[in-house]
């Protein structure tokens, strides 16, 4: 039996960040990991996604090359060969968490672990088990997982009924395919297999694209859609599916009126599941949450002594930077830092890379709505921005949402180009209680996308200039 001070089950985002966390604090950490360092984030979700999200760019900016005085002829899509580049693009990710983990002196047990008793581990791994010592902490780390819809006959087949994993390895794009769920992850691949030839069927049961973004957002994104001939069905039903061996038919109804669709493949985007399963958590006398992911106070701890949660295991909103920040907040309280800021969940941004990209930070308009909190929305186009023209991405949006009577930021959302590195300037503001007023004394440099951050603050006080 080896001793460590910390064991962290499961080496993605949140496990990964944590155990680093923990190693700078002075603490031995061991993480046990079947696959590979990084997790879903890494290997299956975040870096390969996005991969293949900058191949569509480029495909897409390909046509439009003549406008720019670049005449390209005989363009090729393979989708085969962006799969494969995605693949060494999550490859070298990982490897860098080896390296990190290897400077920080931190020990990858492979396999599969189980907690074993108090402050106890047992890691299973080709044939053979072992048990190792957690003096301080046992920390479930261990993700979650895509999920079928076998309700309505889509149960993932890996061939024509298939998940976001078997789409990042396909060898080709298929002629057509159907996306069920349009948040972020059926919005992405929408906009990556539409790129490399598909006729794409985008498929929400919520009257809304990206349900839980703005709804502004989700009718631009959706009208932006519908230019590059995705066929976008909000509000649907689902129904008489069969599945075949080389097709999927299935008819969807919208407004009243119902359709029959004949695809190759359809992709399943409809959530993600904890991986909660045969980890002991149930001998361990862990709760639950109504929704069945594990209950964590703000320090991470669970109802187990000892035992502790971060990422999507410990609930939503499931994304990476989420789980990463609970690691760090985890790592130092348990090295009883004094001052420890915990996790503000109301400033977590929300960030989808299709084409034009969405980014949202604190609330939507109906969230501010249903509160009845009295406020001002301030908005500016990028067709009214320099730098988007420049660039020819005038697509979008920036919509500041303010309190009405200080000027609190309650909410932004920006859909456009780089909406995704744009967000941040108005997290830093959220973060430090900057009013609208504050970001405009901010000089924004021109020309550039970040003016239309300050043209909407200026907006939403009624003294917009370039609108």
């Amino acid at each position: 039996m080896a001793s460590f001070d910390v064991i962290f089950i499961g080496g993605g985002p949140a496990g990964y960040v944590g155990a680093i966390r923990c190693a700078q604090l002075g603490m031995s950490v061991a993480v046990v990991e079947r696959e590979g360092l990084g997790g879903t984030c890494v290997l299956w979700g975040c870096i390969p996604a996005k991969a293949l999200l900058e191949s569509a760019s480029i495909a897409t900016k390909v046509t439009h090359a003549a406008e720019f005085g670049v005449t390209v002829s005989d363009v090729k899509l393979d989708y085969g060969v962006a799969m494969k580049r995605s693949r060494a693009v999550s490859t070298q990710n990982s490897k860098g968490v080896e390296f990190l983990f290897k400077k920080n002196k931190i020990t990858w047990i492979k396999g599969t672990a189980k907690i074993a008793g108090k402050n106890s581990v047992s890691v299973k791994a080709d044939g053979k088990e072992e048990k190792h010592e957690a003096k301080k902490a046992i920390v479930i780390s261990t993700g979650s997982r895509v999920k079928g819809l076998p309700q309505i006959g889509l149960e993932l087949n890996k061939t024509t009924v298939i998940s976001s994993d078997e789409a990042l390895i396909l060898e080709k794009a298929p002629k057509t395919m159907a996306i069920i769920g349009a948040g972020a992850v059926g919005c992405e691949f929408a906009d990556v297999f539409t790129a490399f030839g598909t006729q794409v069927t985008l498929v929400e049961v919520l009257p809304g694209i990206l349900p839980l973004e703005d709804a502004d957002c989700g009718a631009e994104l959706a009208r932006s859609f519908k230019k590059r001939k995705i066929d976008v069905l909000p509000a649907a039903k689902i129904g008489d599916v069969k599945v075949g061996k080389t097709s999927v038919t299935m008819s969807i109804e919208v407004g009243g009126k119902k359709q029959s669709l004949e695809v190759e493949k359809v992709l399943v985007a409809a959530g993600r599941a904890p991986n909660i399963e045969d980890i002991g958590i149930k001998e361990a006398g862990i709760q639950l949450t109504d929704r069945g992911f594990i209950k964590i106070n703000e320090r991470m701890e669970t109802s187990a002594k000892g035992i502790y949660a971060i990422g999507d295991v410990a609930g939503p909103p499931m994304l990476a930077h989420k789980g990463q920040r609970e690691g760090v907040v985890f790592a130092e309280f348990l090295a009883g830092q004094k001052n420890v800021h915990p996790v503000n969940y109301g400033n977590i941004p929300n960030a989808t890379y299709c084409h034009p990209e969405v980014a949202s930070i604190g609330m939507t308009e109906a969230q501010v709505k249903e509160k009845k909190i009295d406020y001002k929305v301030g908005k500016f186009p990028f067709s009214a921005n320099g730098r988007a023209r420049t660039s020819g991405e005038t697509e979008g949006f920036v919509k500041i949402i303010r309190d009405a009577k200080y000027g609190e930021i309650l909410g932004a959302h920006i859909i456009g180009a780089h909406a995704t590195e744009l967000i941040h300037e108005l997290a830093v503001a959220r973060e430090n209680e900057f009013t609208v007023e504050e970001v405009d004394l901010a000089i924004h440099a021109h020309p550039t996308l970040s003016e239309a951050i300050a043209e909407a603050a200026l907006d939403s006080l009624g003294k917009v200039i370039h609108a």
